[in-house]
């Protein structure tokens, strides 16, 4: 039997076509045929079908329509938790596999063109639902970058004539796209049409800038240039559009020896998924220190070429011995960011974020690696839904229920046999010591008892001491009594091995040693290391390199350092032999230079925010942050140890510094997005303002939690805080905080939609405001007073507002308030019949929204820029801007928003 989803569902035996029944038993079939081969559970299938509205007796009604699509021939079989399609072909998997195999191969114009041929009109045709609305728009995306991967093969082949007219429609349908552009200037080019080349690309350039206010990409730009010089190249190669390749891979392990046996089993795993088209998930198991990371590292960078789309890699720090383990979320999000999706297009919720990273992978031969996982739960929401991926999990436990739910080959590791055991000393310390000492080496082996990270200690020792005799180590590890792995405590057994190695470091290394197993946070770049350490950057680096040495310390390619499991363990247990004092001095210094260099960069993310009256004191050597991009640079690698030295601030009941961390990632926190990285900051900044006993600072802390709750869309609890922040200001006649929280209430109520209720906070503010002397929030009282002003109907009171507003943004340079102000204008002029200044003023809001990264603004502000465009009779330019408004509210989950724009889109064509 054969299955047809990329048109009207439809299935055809033997060249006849089934009948499949009404449009609901269709989508049961649609929603099993998206994964064939595959369990589906019968909760996801319903929720497929029937979405929200699931009947009273919903699995009742499922196995009603599965059992008539049985008695039409289609095969679905009953398996634990759920069912699975078993059918010859389904055309959305052989559209898939074709452009997979394309990729790379000798063939690819004539398998893409195979591929696209396959579609027959719309995906899913005659189906309605929330899933089917969505699987229809996912579909609709990959046959659109199938057709531009077609079209780029054709211009490698030398193509270029041929293309023109499909390229000029293509071009006028997706006037801002970069890629079409480029392939549209190549075949114009190769046509001969040169002049028309250039032409097309003096257009595309200024409409870019007019609407979105930037240039075209570098890869555009040096086409361009190459056609003006008339290089001889470009009569026989293609452009190629800038993909974004993850290659998350630590680094091969260099002196991996044995294993044969586990690699062949992963190897065969995979080759097995591929051809039964399915997704391989590996779930390697053992105990810490066994070698599984290794292993999988090991095995994945031989494997490089199956996997062209890049591979992602993650530690979930399922058994840190500093930490819980990463939420599941977190790491969905670090994957995005690899991924190289815009954080402004990133949804807020998890789920959604979910969703969005499957759809990023599906299609894609990538390696997904997540290491260190605590349980199946962590996992399961970082699988890719299609089956073109592998996936490896590394776990000291046995992922049960990943092996029954989804498949999973468990792949249980045990120790290192005693040839292999010696052939990684081997590795490591070369032949010629290691057949010197066959005695020594072999009591060596015996004594770590095959394991790989006891083998790594002593061969670290070794390596660094060349001529210190292997049986000198051997009788001193003997010394210590080392017992063989237990399964129950590895740490215990390991400890013997881990004393021996710290005792062969200096007074020195054994401070920085203990003091790093207690450094917040998961790793450590080196300017934080010699806060902790209390030494001078050049010494800090050469006491990490010599941890690095003796295999007590790891360093990653971007120079941050880091700890196995066990060993950190152990290094915080002998942190404990340091006195009170040195430890809280430590932890003293580098919360501090976390909280010091925190405040230096969010002074380049927002320079017209107004400082705390104390901020965090110098540290002895500060790190320095030149720039913006440096400020945002850095506070992405340090934002899991920001989180964690706020924790440890807590713990330690610093609790002024507790609140300055709070306040300093606050701006970081709004422009990425991590809006509940926001309220679980504040959440403790809140407890430790309480114990400042400033109520100012108390009534600050309550408003930022009300705001982060906004963003999250839960206003009852947003009103909650902000109404109590606004008490406690009223309170103590704190006239700025009371000013601050009416802006606040304002910005809420409207999102609300009681635009009276938002101007009565607005005027509120506002009147605060002037007595303040503070023109720039003057200017925002005023701007959100004449917002509330015009959407109310009073057009000629909100102009003058507004106006007001934009000269003192301008005057003392605000570039949001600017932005925002321009938007309310363009509102303001389109509502009034000026359509002309209306597009003007949106288009200068959006050059400056796009310049500060503001996507959620640049949605609004494109949503507007629409109205004018189409009151002009430019529809074309409307629905272009509509288009790129619903792609953001698509991917932020705003619903209403998106269901907004499709309904203009939809009457305007």
């Amino acid at each position: 039997m054969e299955l047809r989803l990329l048109g009207e569902v439809s299935a055809f035996r033997d060249g006849s076509e089934v009948d499949l029944g009404p449009p609901r038993q269709r989508c049961v079939l649609a929603a099993l045929a998206v994964d064939a081969g595959r369990v589906v559970p019968a909760d996801r299938l319903i929720e497929r079908v029937w979405g929200a509205g699931i009947p009273r007796r919903g699995r009742a009604t499922l196995h009603s329509h599965i059992s008539r699509l049985r008695h039409t021939g289609v095969e679905i079989v009953l398996r634990s938790g759920g069912y699975v399609l078993v059918v010859e072909q389904v055309d959305l998997h052989r559209f898939r596999d074709l452009c997979a195999r394309a990729r790379g191969d000798v063939r690819e114009v004539a398998l893409l063109t195979e591929a696209v041929a396959l579609w027959r009109g719309e995906p899913l045709t005659g189906l309605s639902g929330d899933w089917a609305e969505a699987e229809r728009y996912r579909l609709t995306q990959e046959l659109r970058v199938a057709e531009h991967d077609l079209v780029d093969a054709r211009l490698r082949a030398g193509e270029g004539e041929a293309l023109v007219a499909e390229l000029s429609a293509r071009a006028a349908r997706y006037p801002l796209d970069e890629r079409v552009a480029g392939q549209y200037l190549l075949a114009l080019h190769r046509a001969g049409r040169s002049a028309d080349a250039l032409a097309h690309y003096r257009c595309f350039r200024d409409r870019l800038v007019e609407d979105q206010g930037t240039d075209p990409g570098a890869a555009l730009r040096d086409l361009h240039r190459r056609i003006l010089a008339a290089d001889s190249d470009l009569s026989g190669g293609g452009v190629a559009e800038p993909v974004v390749v993850p290659r998350q891979l630590p680094a091969a392990p260099p002196h991996f020896a044995g294993r044969d046996a586990d690699l062949a089993a992963l190897t065969a795993a995979l080759d097995a998924a591929e051809q039964g088209r399915m997704v391989v998930i590996s779930a390697v198991g053992g105990a810490g220190g066994i070698g599984k990371t290794w292993l999988a590292v090991h095995w994945a960078h031989r494997q490089l070429d199956r996997f062209p789309d890049g591979q992602l890699f993650v530690d979930l720090r399922g058994f840190s011995p500093d930490d819980k383990p990463m939420e599941s979320a977190v790491a969905v999000r670090g994957f995005l960011d690899a991924l190289g999706v815009d954080p402004g297009r990133i949804p807020v919720d998890p789920q959604a974020q979910a969703a969005l990273l499957r759809s990023l992978v599906a299609g894609k031969r990538m390696l997904i690696m997540l290491d260190n996982a605590a349980d199946a739960e962590q996992v399961v929401p970082l699988l890719p839904g299609g089956d073109s991926c592998a996936v490896v999990v590394t776990s000291r436990r046995t992922l049960t229920g990943l092996i029954t739910r989804h498949g999973a080959q468990h792949l249980p590791l045990d120790t290192l046999s005693e040839p292999e055991a010696r052939a990684l000393l081997t590795r490591r310390l070369g032949a010629a010591r290691v057949e010197a000492e066959p005695d020594a080496v072999a009591e060596l082996v015996e004594l770590c008892g095959g394991f790989p990270l006891a083998l790594g200690i002593i061969a670290g020792r070794a390596h660094v001491h060349p001529r210190l005799p292997l049986a000198e180590l051997a009788a001193d590890l003997r010394g210590t009594g080392v017992e063989p792995w237990s399964d129950d405590d590895p740490a215990t057994d390991l400890a013997t091995v881990l004393s021996w190695s710290y005792r062969s470091l200096t007074a020195r290394q054994q401070t920085a040693f203990g003091l790093l197993g207690i450094a917040p946070g998961p790793d450590i770049g080196l300017p934080a290391a010699a806060s902790l350490t209390g030494l001078s950057p050049a010494d800090a680096a050469r006491v990490l390199r010599e941890l690095q040495e003796a295999s007590l310390l790891g360093r990653d390619a971007d120079g941050r350092y880091s700890m196995h499991d066990l060993i950190r363990r152990y290094a915080t247990d002998t942190a404990q032999q340091l006195s009170d004092d040195v430890r809280e001095a430590a932890l003293r210094r580098v919360v501090g230079f976390y909280a010091y260099t925190a405040h230096t960069a969010n002074r380049h993310l927002d320079p017209h925010r107004p400082t705390p009256r104390s901020g965090p004191p110098e540290p002895d050597h500060p790190h320095p942050i030149p720039d913006l991009p440096a400020a945002l640079a850095w506070f992405d690698r340090e934002r899991l140890c920001l989180r964690a030295a706020q924790h440890t601030a807590a713990a330690q009941e610093w609790h002024q510094t507790v609140w300055q961390l709070a306040w300093a990632t606050m701006t970081f926190h709004l422009r990425r997005g991590h809006h509940r990285d926001m309220l679980a900051t504040w959440q403790v900044g809140l407890v430790a303002a309480e114990h400042l006993h400033d109520p100012a600072t108390h009534a600050l802390s309550l408003r930022q939690i009300g705001g982060a709750y906004t963003l999250l869309g839960r206003h009852d609890e947003a009103i909650m805080h902000m109404q109590q922040s606004l008490a406690l200001a009223e309170q103590h006649n704190d006239h700025t905080n009371q000013a601050h929280t009416h802006r606040a209430l304002g910005r809420l109520w409207e999102r609300r939609g009681d635009d009276r209720r938002a101007l009565r906070h607005a005027t509120r503010a506002l009147s605060i405001y002037r007595t303040l002397g503070n023109p720039v929030l003057h200017a925002w009282a005023l701007n959100e007073v004449g917002w509330s002003h015009a959407r109310l109907g009073d057009h000629d009171q909100g102009r003058d507002d507004c106006q007001a507003a934009l000269t003192l943004f301008r005057l003392h340079h605000d570039t949001n308030g600017e932005a925002a102000t321009l938007d309310s204008l363009g509102y303001i002029d389109h509502h009034t019949g000026r359509h002309e200044q209306a597009i003007r003023h949106y288009r200068q809001a959006l050059t400056l929204y796009r310049g500060l990264g503001h996507a959620y603004e640049v949605a609004n502000t494109l949503y507007g820029l629409g109205h004018p465009y189409a009151a002009i009779g430019r529809r074309e330019e409307a629905q272009a801007v509509w288009r790129e408004a619903l792609e953001l509210y698509r991917a932020h989950q705003r619903d209403e928003d998106a269901a907004k724009v499709e309904r203009l889109l939809d009457g305007a064509r």
